[in-house]
C-alpha cells in the first residue's frame, strides 16, 4: 500500500506518437474514463510485468547457483550466500 504523500498527483510531461493519443482518445470515449487513468494503468501494468520477470530471473540464477554447489545448510546460510554471488 501506498502513502497518502505517495498517491498524490505529479504533472510531467511527454510526447506520444500520434497513433497512441488517437487509440487512447477512443477508449476515452467508449469507457468514460481519462488519458491519465489510461496512462497510470498502462505504467503500473509494465512496471509490475518487469517486476515479475526480475524476480523469476533471479530465482532462475538463484536455482542454477544451488545446482552448482551452494554449500549453505540453513536458508538464511544459503539467502546470504546466493546475494554475494548475485553481486
Amino acid at each position: 500500500m501506498h502513502a497518502l504523500n505517495q498517491l498524490e498527483k505529479q504533472q510531467v510531461g511527454l510526447r506520444l506518437p500520434r497513433y497512441l493519443v488517437e487509440e487512447m482518445d477512443e477508449l476515452t470515449r467508449e469507457y468514460a474514463i481519462n488519458r491519465t487513468d489510461i496512462i497510470c494503468e498502462a505504467i503500473t501494468s509494465y512496471l509490475a510485468q518487469q517486476r515479475a520477470e526480475r524476480f523469476y530471473q533471479d530465482f532462475d540464477a538463484s536455482c542454477k547457483a544451488i545446482k552448482s554447489g551452494a554449500t549453505s545448510q540453513t536458508l538464511d546460510a544459503l539467502i546470504d550466500e546466493l546475494e554475494h554471488t548475485r553481486a
